[in-house]
């Protein structure tokens, strides 16, 4: 059985920066961050495959978020500047071993259980 573990989230003011980690139980082709905010759906943010790094992102970031990935430990991680209240949302880390790379849902096999960031002043 697959885990996906992510951890970094917190609280924090508008204009800051957190950065989260997520980490596989096994190798993965391509991992993803997804974050669903409170009465929202959930909504993808970015994916990258682990062995080449290619890194696809949601229109909506802008430059704002970054994700990376150490194929050794078998973790993705995202680094978010800039942070807005609006950011505040669950951040679910999403892996798949399918030889695909996009950052839709339907593409992940396996979903963490989140880490919840809060920005707020």
């Amino acid at each position: 059985q697959v885990q996906l573990v992510e951890s970094g989230g917190g609280s924090v003011q508008p204009g800051e920066s957190l950065r989260l980690s997520c980490v596989a139980s096994g190798r993965m082709y391509c991992m993803g961050w997804f974050r669903q905010a409170p009465g929202k759906e959930r909504e993808e943010v970015a994916a990258i495959s682990i062995g080449g790094g290619s890194a696809y992102y949601a229109d909506w970031v802008r430059g704002r978020f970054r994700v990376s990935r150490d194929a050794t430990k078998n973790a993705m991680y995202l680094q978010m500047n800039s942070l807005k209240p609006d950011d505040t949302a669950m951040y679910v880390c999403a892996a798949t071993t399918t030889r695909s790379c996009t950052t839709y849902e339907r593409n992940f096999q396996y979903w963490g259980q989140g880490t919840q960031v809060t920005v707020s002043s």
